[in-house]
């Protein structure tokens, strides 16, 4: 299983419309793809998110990144032109449970 991270740091004056925005449309939309088996949306303290997407392969996770990314970035992009910085990380599972 592979994992696509994103971390968010956002203003304080945009934080309730981010948490909107991420809970009723960029992760269903994101979900709706078909790509990934499942998302968590955490906050760490007030204005810093991280998103967690699960995705079976590598190959699935750069078809998303092919197909659907540049769409659903540029949506965020205009919701969010600034005031919002965040870093993408992709991780491997070595190990699910122990």
């Amino acid at each position: 299983m592979m994992i696509y991270e994103i971390t968010t740091v956002v203003e304080p004056d945009l934080i309730s419309k981010y948490e909107q925005y991420m809970l009723t449309r960029h992760i269903p939309d994101l979900l709706a793809t078909g790509y990934f088996t499942g998302a968590s949306f955490a906050r760490s303290k007030l204005g810093r998110y991280r998103v967690r997407y699960e995705v079976s392969t590598r190959e699935a996770l750069d078809r998303y990144l092919s197909e659907h990314a540049p769409r659903l970035r540029a949506d965020f992009a205009s919701h969010f032109p600034t005031g919002v910085q965040l870093t993408r990380e992709v991780r491997e599972t070595v190990i699910d449970k122990m």
